[in-house]
Order: C-alpha cells, then sequence, then structure tokens
C-alpha cells in the first residue's frame, strides 16, 4: 500500500515539473541483480528447489530449450516420467506452477548470494 502511494506521490511530482526543464530525476537502487541473465533450463530448476533439479539432463534432452519447457503440458512432462511415482506429481506440479508464473513475468530463479564466514 506504501509502495503504491509512493509511486503516485512521484507521478505527481514529475507532473508539476515542466516538460522543458533541465530537471534529471535519477532512479538509484543500490541492490545487486540477485537473477540470472540468462536462464536455461538447469537455472530455472534449481532456481524452483525441492528435488526438481535431479531432472535437469532429461529435461534438456527431451525439450533443448527453456521456452519449449514453459509451454510444456503435463501429460508430456507425465510421459517422460517427470515426478517419478506416476501417483506423485509434486514434481511435475511444481515445474508447471512454476513455468506458469514465469511465463507471465511474476517469478525469476534467484542467483544464490555467496556465503560468507
Amino acid at each position: 500500500m506504501a509502495w503504491r502511494r509512493m509511486q503516485l506521490l512521484k507521478q505527481n511530482l514529475i507532473s508539476l515539473i515542466p516538460s522543458k526543464s533541465n530537471t534529471f530525476i535519477a532512479n538509484y537502487s543500490s541492490k545487486s541483480n540477485l537473477y540470472h541473465a540468462k536462464v536455461g533450463i538447469p537455472e530455472f530448476l534449481n532456481g524452483i528447489g525441492n528435488g526438481v533439479e535431479t531432472y535437469a539432463e532429461k529435461l534438456e534432452s527431451e525439450f533443448g530449450d527453456l521456452q519449449n519447457l514453459l509451454v510444456a503440458r503435463s501429460m508430456k512432462l507425465k510421459k517422460i516420467n517427470i515426478g517419478g511415482d506416476p501417483k506423485v506429481c509434486k514434481h511435475r506440479k511444481l515445474i508447471l506452477k512454476y513455468a506458469h508464473k514465469y511465463r507471465l513475468g511474476l517469478w525469476r530463479p534467484r542467483v544464490e548470494p555467496p556465503k560468507t564466514k
């Protein structure tokens, strides 16, 4: 809620500045890049976690690239035996759930920050 108010306040302030003005407004961010620049199937599965990363080689050989995996359906994953036991579909559901989020731009796999002692 507060973030939305800040965005509206920023838009209102920008609209008050004359268009011919020499005023420069910069957006600074102190956050480093915590996301993969180029995401492939292994990075995608490592980002999901929960044991799904064990299927990286199988999915790469079957689909080739991430775009083909993102449009895959449940039956295709089931046919190549993702999820181990056919009765247990936890991994298949995780892959499909995060693929949908990734397509919509709601989720990206994070790069693990280096551990310091």
